[in-house]
């Protein structure tokens, strides 16, 4: 590995982490301060984004990148309006930073605090999503955290403007510039090198496709917080409303097919499916929807009228993040076979139900074992920003410390602080 690659990046980690102990005093006020001038800086310098990103849009169609990724590459002034949004809203929530937890008084006399505090480094891993560097830089910087970016190549031109106008909103409001950094640099050497600085850095979290995501869980000192992948159940009950399991189900399907919480997998309950499935497959048919479907949703499909195309379903179908606008269906006898079906076959990411039966739906969020279980709702909420967090720096899949869309207080770890008056142990 390249020594001036190695100190590059070992550079980086030692200024973040002295810019992470400044943060972690740095007044709310001053914070705010940084995160509302980035968001006047945002649309003021549109046209240099977007032509920025016009350098990596050329790039990637050149390579042939898929639809999905080409989606997820394209900034436009509509999504920087909403990055700026974004970065407004983070401004407006509570600073995370001190408050205390739980309190209590020992027979000793002593008093002991659980506080919030940053979690100190964060390492970001990222493909092909330029909103990341946004998101994750706001998060980081009003959670008191600092930020090391490690975006694609594929994104490179457009990360690298977007970080420029973090550094100048951090210059401009007194605060470290090296508490939001991008390594400039698209070598896998260099990713290598950030997941072994243990020592600088203290938490890493991935964002992209299954294997980049293997990739740092694998090879990382760091703990990791993570998603593999989304493969997300929408489950239609025998008591589903029809215009509503419709709605949800072209939403959840349709309108960002290539992202983690888009609905990959259908399950439709066999009271209702012979009316139910013929008009839910009608209306992803007329989206452009391909549907792989178990031999009972054949039968169904074949017989109604006229008959809807489909195809078989594979086993590996069943399990699949399709990312495009393919969806799996598969008819069950009863909510729990769903419930099993959804606990065995997703990814744990993101689950719903459509149905009027109240109990059927306590039942189903009781027992799906996912980051997010919704009832009549999309499976796209599961966003920070849709939370409600202004942003999310992931969303994550695994159990310890954090699960779901991630924002401030998950960006947070605590200490406790212990206030005595001369106490000493027996």
């Amino acid at each position: 590995m390249p020594a001036d690659l190695v100190q590059l990046v070992t550079s980086i980690a030692q200024r973040a982490r002295a810019a992470s102990l400044v943060l972690a005093t740095t007044p709310s006020a001053r914070k705010d301060a940084a995160l509302l001038r980035l968001a006047e800086l945002i649309p003021a310098s549109a046209e240099t984004l977007l032509a920025a990103n016009q350098k990596d849009l050329a790039e990637a169609r050149a390579n042939q990148l898929p639809s999905h990724q080409l989606d997820r590459l394209t900034l436009t002034h509509a999504r920087l309006d909403h990055l700026a949004e974004s970065v407004r809203q983070v401004a407006a929530l509570t600073d995370p930073v001190g408050t205390v937890l739980e309190e209590w008084t020992r027979p000793n006399g002593i008093l002991i605090r659980k506080r919030r505090v940053p979690i100190g480094v964060i390492g970001i891993i990222y493909e092909a999503r330029p909103n990341v560097t946004i998101d994750c830089a706001i998060l980081c910087l009003k959670s008191g955290n600092a930020a090391i970016l490690r975006g694609g190549k594929e994104i490179f031109h457009t990360n690298t403007a977007f970080a420029a106008l973090i550094t100048q909103a951090l210059a401009e409001t007194g605060l470290p510039a090296e508490a939001v950094q991008l390594i400039p640099t698209t070598d896998r050497a260099a990713l290598n090198t950030l997941l072994k600085l243990d020592t600088l850095v203290h938490c890493i979290i991935p964002r992209g496709g299954e294997s980049l995501i293997r990739f740092v869980a694998q090879n990382s000192t760091i703990p990791v917080i993570k998603h593999y992948t989304g493969v997300c159940f929408v489950y239609a009950d025998q008591d589903a409303d029809p215009a509503i399991a419709e709605a949800i189900l072209i939403n959840a399907k349709t309108q960002r097919p290539g992202v983690c919480n888009a609905a990959e997998q259908l399950l439709i309950h066999a009271g209702a499916a012979p009316t139910l499935l013929p008009r839910i497959a009608a209306s992803l048919l007329a989206k452009d929807v391909q549907l792989r479907v178990d031999p009972a949703a054949a039968a169904i499909l074949a017989d109604a009228s006229p008959a809807i195309a489909h195809t078989a379903a594979t086993e590996a179908d069943y399990t699949a993040e399709f990312l495009d606008l393919i969806m799996a269906v598969r008819i069950v006898p009863d909510l729990e076979t769903a419930i099993a079906t959804i606990n065995r076959d997703s990814s744990g990411h993101t689950e719903a139900i459509i149905t009027q039966n109240e109990a059927s739906a306590r039942r189903f969020q009781d027992a799906v074992d996912s980051a997010v279980v919704t009832w009549n709702a999309s499976t796209r909420f599961n966003d920070g920003f849709e939370f409600g967090f202004g942003a999310e720096i992931g969303i994550s899949t695994d159990r310890l410390h954090a699960r779901g869309p991630m924002g401030l207080n998950e960006l947070c770890t605590y200490k406790y602080v212990i206030d005595g008056s001369g106490q000493v142990r027996a």
